[in-house]
């Protein structure tokens, strides 16, 4: 089993009413069953976030290899514009 640690935690007032209102209300049997279900969720945020990050990241190398092999064409602001339409007319049909 796991070992348990006490903490004490401070929020705004609003944020403990939440919390209360969510114990009082049978929706949780304990504060400390909110905040560990909080903290799952705020957990796998985070992880989603440092993927999403992570993929960034090599799109962003991917472009930079690309630009030093010379693999780039010229800025067309038109040619981007007729290629936005012609996605947005696909989806729409």
């Amino acid at each position: 089993m796991a070992t348990i640690e006490r903490l004490t935690v401070t929020m705004p007032a609003e944020m403990a009413a939440t919390l209360k209102r969510a114990v009082d209300s049978g929706e949780y049997a304990s504060a400390s069953e909110v905040i560990r279900e909080a903290l799952r969720d705020w957990s796998f945020k985070r992880q989603l976030r440092l993927e999403e990050l992570a993929a960034l990241k090599q799109d962003i190398d991917k472009g930079l290899d690309d630009v030093a092999a010379g693999r780039v064409r010229e800025f067309d602001v038109e040619r981007i514009a007729d290629r936005g339409r012609k996605l947005l007319a696909a989806r729409s049909s």
